[in-house]
């Protein structure tokens, strides 16, 4: 996935094009830049801000647009009217998803737009956004409606829809007790969304927002799914904030340490020699559970399949936690009796890898589909926790794989299994070395 940030640069890295991009690295995707200004501030005072002339950020967008797929935009700081009318014109028809965070106030105290700007902003920017998504204070501005309560969010929301947002997320408000919320205002409709309130004030909690924001609306999840979604990742880099200078703290999104591992095994596995043999007719799944999973959703899985093209293999999907339930849910089965066992692939059958496996002493297991009884077939996704719970039952050693012959309609395959993603990826090469 790639994602264009176009915002401010923040050379404290709390926030801005700067945060965007740590937090894009986080969620595991790419993060191109259109920088809109350079800002001189770190975590105890805001110095300064030079904006970038219109005409280079014109180019910056024409050098990414021209040469790299984008699934979503999401824009910050714009800073003056001349930019704003740049990004309009370059951004104006384009089917890309546009998330609008504005930024009009540095935590740190400095002004981020230009008080003459803000009519451009309303009139431009507002109307290309697919999302907008305004602190209070914010909202206020944008809208003129003072909020002290739930009545003027709604008030404020139905003005910034008026001036053509199409979603509206007021983020942070506070009229419930030890909660803080995001106001949602969808096609009419208008919910919250609450977690605990987190003490301490935080710099860069706004951007982690709005980036995962972004990441969930280009995986075309819902409003409700992406705000849920980027409030947890943003609660997240609030606790994980560092206090690298003598301010205020800056939030840290942390890398997923699963999905990092996991990516980084299937990269390996994509570049062994003579994979695409491995590839079964229903494609190849890769998972990593995290430690005493609970649930499917416990466990990260490719969102579609590690497709075979020619003699190389490629991944077609994300990353996702619940991202595969059939190989999911081999590895959730077998974590009951072995819960080492976090990992695991499938793969082609075929009787000369078993018994390549064999000669290699590695513990392999079977179960025979054509045993399993009428009413566990009929259970969405129950087939192969029936046969794994099977092959394991009198087994003493936990297994490196188990398979199974096949039955009417369903390919044989065999599961890989392993501590984590490198040594399931180790005991795969040794099979294709053997």
């Amino acid at each position: 996935m790639n994602i264009l940030s176009i915002g401010g640069s923040d050379p404290s890295s709390g926030a801005g094009i700067q945060s965007d991009i740590r937090a894009a690295s986080a969620l595991g995707v790419n993060c191109f830049s259109v920088i809109t200004a350079i800002t001189s501030q770190n975590s105890t005072r805001f110095s300064s801000v030079e904006s970038v002339s219109a005409n280079a950020v014109s180019q910056q967008l024409d050098s990414i647009l021209s040469d790299f797929k984008i699934d979503v935009i999401n824009i910050g700081m714009v800073y003056d009217s001349k930019i704003i009318e740049k990004i309009y014109l370059k951004l104006k028809g384009l089917k890309i998803p546009v998330v609008v965070d504005p930024v009009i106030k540095s935590t740190t105290g400095g002004a981020l737009l230009k008080k003459s700007s803000l009519f451009a902003f309303k009139r431009l920017l507002i109307p290309t956004s697919y999302v907008i998504t305004p602190n209070v204070n914010e909202a206020e501005v944008l809208s003129g409606v003072r909020i002290a309560g739930f009545e003027d969010l709604i008030r404020a929301a139905k003005k910034l829809s008026h001036l053509g947002a199409k979603n509206i997320v007021i983020t942070g408000h506070t009229f419930t007790k030890n909660k803080v919320s995001d106001f949602v205002y969808e096609k009419g409709e208008h919910y919250s969304v609450s977690g605990k309130k987190l003490s301490g004030q935080i710099h860069g909690s706004g951007c982690n927002f709005a980036i995962a924001l972004s990441y969930s609306i280009a995986k075309k999840k819902s409003i409700l799914e992406s705000v849920k979604f980027a409030k947890g990742f943003a609660c997240q880099a609030i606790k994980s904030a560092q206090g690298l200078g003598h301010g205020i703290k800056i939030a840290s999104a942390k890398p997923d340490k699963i999905k990092t591992e996991l990516a980084s095994a299937i990269l390996e596995f994509t570049k062994l020699d003579g994979v695409a043999s491995l590839i079964p007719e229903v494609q190849t799944n890769f998972v990593f559970a995290k430690q005493s999973s609970k649930s499917i959703s416990d466990i990260v899985g490719v969102s579609g399949r590690i497709v075979r093209a020619g003699k190389n293999v490629i991944v077609a999907g994300d990353l996702e936690y619940g991202g595969s339930h059939h190989v999911g849910s081999a590895v959730l089965t077998i974590q009951k009796k072995f819960p080492h066992l976090r990992a695991a692939i499938n793969i082609r059958f075929d009787e000369m890898f078993v018994k390549k496996m064999k000669k290699s002493k590695y513990v392999v297991l079977s179960y025979d589909r054509a045993k399993e009884p009428k009413k566990t077939r009929l259970k969405e996704n129950y087939t192969v926790s029936w046969g794994i719970q099977n092959a394991i039952k009198n087994s003493v050693a936990p297994p490196d794989a188990v398979y199974h012959r096949g039955d009417v309609g369903k390919e044989p395959i065999i599961l890989v299994f392993g501590n984590d993603p490198s040594q399931v990826v180790s005991k795969i090469s040794q099979l294709l070395d053997a």
